[in-house]
């Protein structure tokens, strides 16, 4: 999938992950985006999409204050946690900087890390 990033204007080439091809599988070849309005249409805009978002997650019971960004970091992390490099994940999610992926994965990189200093002292 090539997607650009509204904030940066980077243009990210990005493989669909296995679990998202099988769900656009199942829509009907016709349709207009994998996410529609409420009217069946493409979002106008990412303000659109946003208020969408945040009204899904009110209706499905979950915390207020969630964006459609923390699935950004969600994905950062998710991908430090399987081992990636800062340069492979910033490779997804369209970062500029390694300081800026870092911030992102600081706390999976640290867990990860630990496990492993430890694991190295008790062989």
């Amino acid at each position: 999938i090539v997607v650009k990033q509204i904030k940066t204007g980077a243009r990210l080439t990005i493989p669909i992950h296995p679990a998202l091809a099988a769900e656009l599988a199942l829509l009907p070849s016709d349709r207009p985006a994998f996410l529609l309005s409420g009217w069946g249409k493409p979002f106008a805009s990412s303000t659109a999409f946003y208020n969408w978002f945040r009204e899904r997650c009110r209706e499905a019971g979950i915390r207020d204050g969630l964006s459609p960004h923390g699935l950004r970091k969600a994905a950062a992390r998710r991908l430090a946690e399987a081992g990636c490099t800062a340069h492979q994940i910033a490779s997804i999610t369209g970062h500029r900087t390694l300081a800026e992926v870092q911030r992102y994965t600081l706390a999976a990189d640290q867990e990860r890390l630990a496990i492993e200093a430890m694991a190295r002292i008790t062989k």
